[in-house]
């Protein structure tokens, strides 16, 4: 998942909004796991027990704006990785995740009918893959389909998994 910000919000400057977001939204995560495991309770671990999620963070990279306007400021950006929810991912699935995920982009003001494609907002949360599942659906498409081609996320995304994967370190 990426996160970025470039506009003041109800938190503040970029920074706090981000620092501010990062409890909320493993907070949001593991409640949506929660919904997901009660849904499909098959999904478990060896064990019988759900496994819990685990979190790594990116640090965060400052970055000049892709697109929009020409004198927007530049972005704050971090990528965050989620582990352990062992379940067969579906659109159905998914979506409920996007709407969560822009229901708190919006709680930190951003309203996308208001704002200018690639323009400066207050948050902004990216779903980017979810292992090598892909998804083609007209809200969302897994994985991101211009991952590959931002360093504002390769960047961020290759310290978040060398902070996971011990090998990588």
């Amino acid at each position: 998942m990426a996160l970025g910000s470039n506009q003041d919000g109800p938190c503040g400057s970029p920074l706090r909004t981000l620092m501010a977001v990062r409890p909320l939204l493993e907070g949001l995560l593991g409640l949506w796991a929660q919904s997901v495991e009660e849904i499909s309770p098959g999904d478990t671990a060896p064990n019988g027990v759900s496994s819990p999620l685990t979190f790594s963070w990116s640090p965060l990279q400052q970055t000049a704006p892709v697109g929009g306007p020409i004198d927007q400021p530049s972005y704050l950006n971090a990528v965050l990785l989620v582990k352990g929810l062992e379940l067969c991912p579906e659109s159905a699935t998914a979506l409920r995740l996007l709407d969560a995920l822009q229901q708190l982009e919006q709680s930190f003001g951003r309203n996308r009918s208001q704002e200018e494609r690639w323009g400066p907002r207050p948050l902004d949360l990216d779903l980017l893959f979810w292992g090598d599942w892909r998804l083609d659906h007209p809200r969302l498409t897994l994985p991101h389909p211009r991952l590959h081609l931002r360093s504002f996320v390769m960047e961020p995304l290759l310290a978040a998994m060398q902070a996971s994967t011990p090998w990588l370190s």
